[in-house]
């Protein structure tokens, strides 16, 4: 009975591969590869999932890929044009590169002739990213915001989880899912609406809060941790959103009051500072440095709105906060003046590593997502340089960037594919600072990016996995209070 299975066996992988298409008398391609996702020439970290694509050149209907080092290679023949390479030969094949480069060679077949087209390189760099990223899954336009998930996915195969879904809480909204530290042990998001709060995870141990006090014009909304855990700072913001009449814009989101709080969350109180809660002065976006010894926010003096709301500009700040006392400083530094620099900044971040400041500059406004020339900078705070990353921004929305906690990847959300929907790409600082060319999130399908009607927005990275999913937020959603804060 064994021998008549293995033949059966053999009989079927031998069937299998007569059936797979395998290039014979190959020409050289007159045309450029078309790849979907644009994988050519980029960095890659030795931890991610496998670069699967799509061959979109006119007419393929078999491929073959080959991807060798210097010590192994791998072949993938297949019909159609799609390219999928098993995981745990992926795994391998980076391993023993790590460090040097993977060359990559297309043959494809069109109307019955087998075509090379030239070869490009991954170069597999040792350091890895973050395994996991977090973002919302949401429709791009502002109409359809209650149709919305905080999903979980690891980078290192194609496993992904829901980690909150408003189909679970009444329809609330959700916004803002940030990691403290890098890690899935200390995260929050925004549960809006009627019953919600600040969901916190520290440990696994989920509250539900009110972050609001009665000086506060709003509850918290932008916020991030201080390393130690205790603290969180935010803005509170009233927001108002409007429709552009021109027909190269859309949607514009702009504040006409905001202020920073900062929330002790072992004692549950809100600390305010006069120097951060002026009336004629809008500021928002805070972060803190990664010694938490100082809050980076955005400011801007407040215009008339909505008239002059291409006249709104943010400068990049920062405030000393002590953590051993809770108190603010008592000076506001200016980093980046929007004044001298003509545009406005937002969303900083600094690296775990301390050395560089990552954020997004537009020509105006706080919400850049449908500025088209919304882009990535980054300043050294060691020397104030600033590094425009020009091997990183596209033409249209780069925003919205998380770092890995060692420092030398940042993911962002960018609407670079067709201008309406974003995608997380993943990006390589190296040792000197330099930047390489951007790759999107791979997919177990690489039609799936073309199949999801549904914007990537706001990836945060972590280094360990969240320790809760959408039934722990649908049970606090339902059966827990907010906690006051004074």
């Amino acid at each position: 009975m064994k021998t008549f299975y293995a033949i059966l066996i053999t009989g079927l992988l031998y069937c299998l591969q007569a059936c797979t298409p395998r290039p014979e008398s190959v020409k050289p391609a007159e045309h450029l590869l078309e790849l979907y996702p644009e994988y050519q020439d980029v960095t890659i970290p030795c931890n991610i999932a496998p670069l699967n694509f799509l061959i979109r050149n006119e007419g393929v209907d078999a491929v073959s890929v080959i991807v060798k080092s210097a010590s192994d290679s791998l072949q993938i023949n297949a019909r159609g044009n799609k390219v999928l390479f098993p995981l745990t030969r992926w795994q391998t094949l980076l391993e023993v590169t790590k460090g040097y480069e993977l060359q990559v060679t297309v043959i494809a077949r069109i109307g019955g002739q087998w075509l090379r087209y030239p070869s490009f390189t991954w170069q597999v760099v040792p350091d890895r990213l973050d395994a996991y990223v977090s973002y919302r899954l949401i429709e791009p336009g502002y109409e359809v915001w209650n149709a919305l998930q905080i999903r979980e996915r690891c980078i290192e195969n194609f496993d992904e989880r829901v980690l909150a879904d408003n189909n679970l809480t009444g329809g609330k909204c959700m916004n803002c899912h940030v990691h403290g530290g890098n890690s899935g042990n200390l995260s929050m998001f925004h549960l809006r609406g009627e019953g919600g709060g600040t969901i916190l995870n520290r440990n696994g141990e989920l509250r539900k809060l009110t972050l609001k006090n009665e000086q506060m014009i709003s509850a918290a909304v932008y916020g991030d941790f201080h390393p130690g855990g205790r603290y969180g700072v935010f803005s509170s913001n009233i927001i108002i959103p409007t429709f552009h009449t021109e027909g190269n814009r859309r949607l514009e989101v702009y504040d006409t009051a905001s202020d920073l709080a900062i929330a002790d969350f072992d004692e549950n109180r809100m600390i305010l500072s006069p120097l951060t809660s002026d009336s004629t002065t809008l500021e928002t976006f805070p972060t803190f440095s990664a010694d938490g010894k100082w809050i980076y926010f955005c400011s801007a003096p407040l215009v008339d709105l909505p008239d002059s709301v291409n006249q709104l500009r943010y400068s990049l700040c920062r405030i000393a906060f002590d953590a051993d006392h809770g108190t603010w400083g008592e000076r506001i530094d200016t980093l980046w003046n929007a004044r001298l620099m003509k545009g406005s900044v937002c969303h900083p971040k600094v690296s775990p590593d301390g050395r560089y400041l990552l954020y997004t500059v537009a020509d105006y406004g706080t919400f850049p997502i449908w500025h088209r020339e919304a882009e990535l900078q980054l300043q050294d705070l060691r020397t104030g340089a600033i590094n425009r990353l020009e091997a990183v921004n596209s033409n249209r929305s780069d925003t919205y960037h998380s770092w890995s906690s060692g420092s030398r990847w940042f993911c962002f959300a960018s609407k670079r594919g067709d201008g309406q929907y974003g995608r997380v790409y993943f990006a390589y600082l190296d040792a000197d600072g330099n930047a390489r060319k951007p790759f999107v999130l791979p997919q177990s399908d690489p039609e799936i990016d073309d199949l999801t009607l549904k914007s990537y927005n706001v990836p945060d990275l972590s280094a360990t996995p969240v320790p809760f999913d959408a039934s722990s937020i649908e049970r606090i959603n339902r059966q827990l209070k907010a906690e006051s804060f004074k």
